[in-house]
């Protein structure tokens, strides 16, 4: 169960205000696909409201394919980015709620190639289990008190030590703010900006991330991405003095900027007094070529903010980010009142201190880079091989996923479905366009991290045989 917390803005209709509230959060994963939402009459009850802008929040949820109501039973979320199998497109027709892990029609697999997954048996759960209780034996003393608002002291000295030598980051300790998510960074930005309503965005680009900007009032203006990343050309002709960008690693389509446009991106900063959000979300992987610095690393005048995560390399699970502040915007935040943060538990940040410090991350960034390049390059073999030209693959350089260009006539939906039907999921990404996509083939897109080679064989033979029949000929 979750709490509605609603702020009281008097311009927005209540109802309105509880719709987006509970859409938002279905969209953002905190409220999970199948979850049961609280009753019309224990939201009233929390909110201290009349029941009518409630049930008018719900008809909208219900008519826009957020919520579905099952008799006796309650109100379901159904999160419209879950692509299930078969057997649960037909538990929804039927208002079966049983939630994303049933088991699919006549007990085929479920093999998920989901972009978002990491490998679960790569995470070093006995060093972590160790750093933990070192953790509440070192730092007792430290229990009953609160922690720093940027995060722990030694776990920013460590992670300055870490992107520098990882990702050329230069930055100072106390540049770095912890947070519990990329939300929490955007919040933070959000606040520094609110002089300033307009941010340039990858065009197609993170949703979430999208969003959080929208909530907090921004104009997103979209910017195509093309084979050298966002076009910097387009972001001259506008008037936007803030960028998103992910240069390494595009979210989604893979793409990695080139230098020399990345040289033009920091020209055109310097020049507008603008700045740049680079997002490094899986920075540390890299299977073809020579690893790429991030763009923070060539930044002579301040202009970039440098945002990356623990999810990727080590665990979503652990819900801890970092954020690098160039020093000017870090001055004016402290200067601000805005409490500015939300950091994690300090007895998490102080096992992750442990872990640095003892050795345990570095040797676990190289196992699972060793991993995922050996699952990289399967899951491309298994492709070529089994569909040649008929699939087209792209943004396979670095990452945890790779993009499909499928050479059919048929929708993504029907493929999507039709792999469903054989117990395998693949996605479409459609949430990451602001306009309307017009390929002239489906675009798909895989992840390879959380799935093992085995069940990667046996997905990609499934996809082979719920796809042939749509292929075109060569």
């Amino acid at each position: 169960m979750f709490e509605i917390l609603i702020k009281d803005e008097q311009n927005t209709p209540i109802y309105l205000t509880v719709y987006r509230h509970i859409r938002d959060a279905i969209r953002n994963g905190e409220i999970t696909n199948g979850m049961r939402l609280p009753s019309i009459r224990s939201i009233q009850m929390q909110l201290n409201i009349s029941k009518t802008p409630i049930e008018t929040a719900f008809q909208m949820l219900i008519a826009e394919g957020y919520v579905i109501s099952k008799p006796r039973s309650g109100f379901y979320a159904i999160n419209p980015q879950a692509v299930l199998p078969a057997k649960q497109y037909e538990l929804y027709a039927d208002q079966e709620i049983k939630g994303i892990n049933c088991s699919p029609i006549e007990s085929k697999p479920t093999i998920d190639f989901n972009p978002s997954a990491v490998d679960p048996h790569s995470f070093p759960i006995r060093a972590w289990n160790k750093m933990l209780k070192e953790a509440l034996e070192n730092f007792s003393m430290d229990i009953g008190k609160y922690g720093d608002l940027q995060g722990e002291s030694k776990l920013r000295a460590a992670l300055a030590d870490y992107l520098f030598n990882a990702r050329g980051v230069r930055c100072t300790p106390e540049q770095i703010i912890i947070g519990s998510g990329i939300a929490d960074s955007i919040r933070i930005l959000c606040h520094l900006f609110n002089d300033n309503s307009l941010i340039a965005f990858e065009e197609p680009g993170y949703n979430l991330v999208r969003q959080q900007f929208i909530m907090n009032g921004f104009e997103v203006l979209p910017i195509q991405v093309g084979e050298k990343g966002i076009s910097v050309n387009d972001i001259e002709g506008s008037s936007a003095k803030l960028v998103y960008i992910t240069p390494s690693h595009q979210f989604p389509t893979g793409g990695i900027m080139p230098f020399s446009e990345r040289e033009h991106l920091l020209k055109w900063a310097i020049n507008k007094d603008a700045y740049i959000i680079e997002d490094d979300y899986d920075g540390e992987f890299r299977y073809i070529g020579k690893s790429i610095p991030s763009l923070q690393s060539i930044d002579e005048y301040d202009r970039v903010i440098y945002i990356g995560t623990f999810s990727k390399v080590f665990t979503p699970a652990l819900r801890m980010n970092y954020m690098v502040l160039p020093q000017k915007l870090l001055t004016k935040l402290k200067e601000s009142s805005y409490e500015f943060t939300s950091a994690p538990s300090r007895i998490t940040q102080w096992a992750m201190i442990s872990f640095i410090e003892q050795g345990h991350w570095y040797r676990h960034i190289r196992r699972v880079r060793k991993l995922y390049r050996k699952k990289h390059h399967k899951l491309i073999e298994l492709i070529q091989e089994n569909f040649h030209n008929h699939i087209k693959i792209t943004g396979q350089n670095a990452g945890l996923h790779i993009q499909i260009t499928v050479n059919t006539n048929q929708s993504t939906e029907t493929l999507i479905k039709s792999a469903a039907e054989e117990g395998i999921i693949v996605y479409d990404f459609k949430k990451m366009w602001m306009t309307i996509r017009t390929d002239p083939f489906p675009r798909l897109y895989l992840g390879f991290a959380g799935v093992s080679e085995k069940d990667m064989e046996k997905g990609i033979e499934l996809l082979k045989k719920a796809w042939l029949p749509f292929l075109l000929k060569q």
